[in-house]
């Protein structure tokens, strides 16, 4: 992509200003309530004014949390690049795509990691562009690369466990969708690279880093750093 690095620092100048009025946007229905709701406050005790004023400021602080949330899964999901299993020049539109997707997913972790587990959470990563069944429990912030992950039904993200359908390898962008089948376990802390495909049930144990394009079957339990099949779907052991 030819003028990459003007595009890069114009793009840069402009985004910060941007999220300045999308962090501003978000904050609007949490600033009307402590306006509409302050005078009812204002004119009672002193004590009784200070309380309320601090319940009222709590409550727009959690609204602007969780609308700032919700509003950058909507531009994540509209900025994202969709594609589908290649190599990408970082010098390019996708990477550029790509990198705009993340700094609303940045903004997001003001609060996302308040919001996990929960139907809010879950809202966010489809209106960033997941596919994701019924009864999830997702219990992590990093999600990465929303539009190329697919996850099944009943499916569990252990606590701060990592979901990347991208990675950075010999000045390329690679990406590769991530899919995990229904009722599979992600271990907490553990690392899921692009490309992987998770059977149904299978588990991935804690702290694991399954290693991009690995296949895990149905019911198999995995584990270690490169991660390995440590039982199979029968329940024994690989020699």
């Amino acid at each position: 992509m030819k003028s990459f690095e003007f595009v890069q620092n114009l793009l840069t100048t402009l985004v910060i200003p941007m999220l300045a009025i999308v962090v501003g946007i978000a904050a609007t229905p949490g600033v009307w309530i402590f306006l509409e709701f302050h005078p009812l406050v204002a004119e009672q005790e002193y004590w009784i004014e200070i309380l309320g004023t601090g319940i009222l400021l709590g409550f727009g602080v959690m609204i602007w949390g969780v609308t700032l949330v919700l509003l950058s899964g909507v531009l994540g999901g509209l900025t994202g690049p969709r594609v589908g299993e290649g190599r990408y020049p970082l010098r390019s539109f996708v990477t550029i795509q790509w990198a705009f997707s993340m700094l609303f997913h940045r903004i997001a972790l003001f609060f996302l990691p308040k919001l996990v587990p929960s139907f809010i959470g879950t809202l966010y990563y489809r209106l960033s562009g997941a596919k994701i069944g019924k009864g999830c429990q997702l219990n992590t912030q990093n999600v990465n690369d929303c539009k190329s992950v697919i996850i099944g039904n009943n499916v569990v993200l252990g606590g701060a466990c990592t979901i990347n359908a991208h990675l950075v390898e010999k000045g390329e962008l690679v990406m590769a969708p991530v899919v995990i089948g229904d009722g599979a376990l992600i271990g907490a802390k553990s690392t899921v690279q692009p490309g992987c495909k998770i059977g149904e049930g299978a588990v991935i144990a804690t702290m694991a880093v399954l290693p991009k394009w690995t296949v895990v079957p149905a019911g198999e339990v995995w584990g270690g750093i490169p991660a390995k099949c440590i039982r199979r779907a029968d329940g024994s052991k690989p020699e």
